[in-house]
Order: C-alpha cells, then sequence, then structure tokens
C-alpha cells in the first residue's frame, strides 16, 4: 500500500473520532492491567460485567491477593476461561507487591514478565497508560490490517512489526484503538459492513461487501404484499 494511502486511512478514522480509546472500564492503571488480562478471549462486555462487581470489592493488588484464587473465582465467573485467569490474577497481584511495591510497571520486559500479561497486553498498557507509541494487536486489528492491504502479516508479530515501521508516527499513538474498532463495528469477520465504511475506496479487499439491493418503492417487511413482493 502506498504511504498516502496509508495517511489517508489514519486521517479519515482520526476525524470519526479524534479521542478513540478503550471500552473497558478502568480508574487506575492497575485496573486496565486487570481488566486487559482479563479480556483473553472473551468480550470487553463481559469483561465490563465482571469487573462492575470486581473493583467496588477489590481493585488493588492488597485486596485481590486477599481474596485468593477461590474468593476472586465468583467476580470473574462471567469471563471465559476465569478458572486459569482467576490463578493468573493473584499471581500478578502477588508479584506486583513482591517485585513493584503495588505499582504497575513502565517497561515491557517487566510487564510480560507477570503472570497472564502477554506482548498484545504489555503493548495497550504501554500505549494507554504511559502514552508509548505501541500497538497491541488483538484478532480485530490483525484481521483489518491484512484485509485492508494496510499491514498484512502472518502473526500478530509480523503485523505489528509492519504497522509500526508504517503507520505515520502522528497516528501511532491512536492507530490501536482505531483499528480495534473499526474491526468490532465495522470490518467484521464474517461480513464487514463496506457498504458504511468511510475508508471502503482505500481498501485493497477485492471482495467487499455490496450494498443491500434496493426494495420495491411502498414495500414494507412483515406485510402480505410485502412477502408477495419477496417470492
Amino acid at each position: 500500500m502506498h504511504p498516502a494511502t496509508r495517511a489517508a486511512i489514519f486521517r479519515r478514522l482520526r476525524a470519526a473520532n479524534p479521542s478513540p480509546t478503550t471500552e473497558l472500564e478502568y480508574q487506575t492503571p492497575f485496573e486496565l492491567l486487570v481488566a486487559v488480562m482479563l479480556s483473553a478471549h472473551t468480550t470487553d462486555r463481559s469483561v465490563n460485567a465482571a469487573t462492575r462487581v470486581l473493583f467496588p470489592r477489590a481493585n488493588t493488588p492488597q485486596a485481590i491477593a486477599a481474596l485468593g484464587i477461590e474468593g476472586v473465582k465468583p467476580y470473574i465467573r462471567p469471563v471465559g476461561l476465569y478458572n486459569t485467569k482467576s490463578k493468573n490474577l493473584i499471581n500478578l497481584c502477588q508479584q506486583l507487591l513482591e517485585r513493584h511495591g503495588g505499582q504497575v510497571p513502565a517497561e515491557r520486559g517487566l510487564l510480560e514478565a507477570l503472570p497472564g500479561v502477554g506482548r498484545k497486553t504489555a503493548s495497550i498498557i504501554l500505549n494507554t497508560v504511559f502514552d508509548q507509541l505501541e500497538i497491541g494487536v488483538d484478532t480485530h486489528i490483525f484481521r483489518v490490517a491484512n484485509r485492508t492491504g494496510l499491514a498484512p502479516g502472518r502473526t500478530p508479530r509480523e503485523v505489528e512489526t509492519a504497522l509500526t515501521a508504517y503507520t505515520p508516527r502522528a497516528y501511532r499513538k491512536d492507530a490501536h484503538h482505531w483499528l480495534l474498532l473499526h474491526g468490532r463495528y465495522v470490518c467484521t469477520a464474517r461480513r464487514p459492513d463496506c457498504p458504511r465504511c468511510i475508508i471502503r475506496d482505500l481498501c485493497e479487499y477485492p471482495a467487499k461487501t455490496p450494498p443491500a439491493p434496493a426494495r420495491p418503492r411502498g414495500f414494507r417487511p412483515g406485510t402480505r404484499a410485502g412477502r408477495r413482493r419477496q417470492r
């Protein structure tokens, strides 16, 4: 993809959403770290449902560690793989207390050394909390980057490397959120909503979803006349 096309894509995404942010609910860096860790293989909606119950009860490493593995399970039951995540969450809190004074570290290596924290989670924390120009690649971003031609790659790491290299610096801080939200609500997995996509003319995807066929004038779905016209 030509650099000017990439810049135009991000320019339009910025115009449509000047201040993008995560849809995970949080108040502190620690709460965001917990929410992002819990979001693996599940939806933000499920995570928010869990943390709305958990955080009023315990929202610090000390308080969550005090709950213990069995104590934290009922709070995060709406989240997929909650048994494994309960163990990781307690171990994460203990390591934060023992090695970092209860604070979320601002270095990738230290973040990725925490239980349940991988490269994507670390990138999101570094970007959202510490304003670093990192781009975490989840399934939505991986799909959008490959489908549009913005940054093709066979693995999330390849896509991340390409996005970091090719995204103009002025857009790199918010690129993660723009691409994630675009993939979540427009460039969806099964049937991308190309007719209402703001970058459809810049996208290199060859099998764009066509507009829905125009209905006859006066057509009303569900009526007897409408059903006759559908036959």
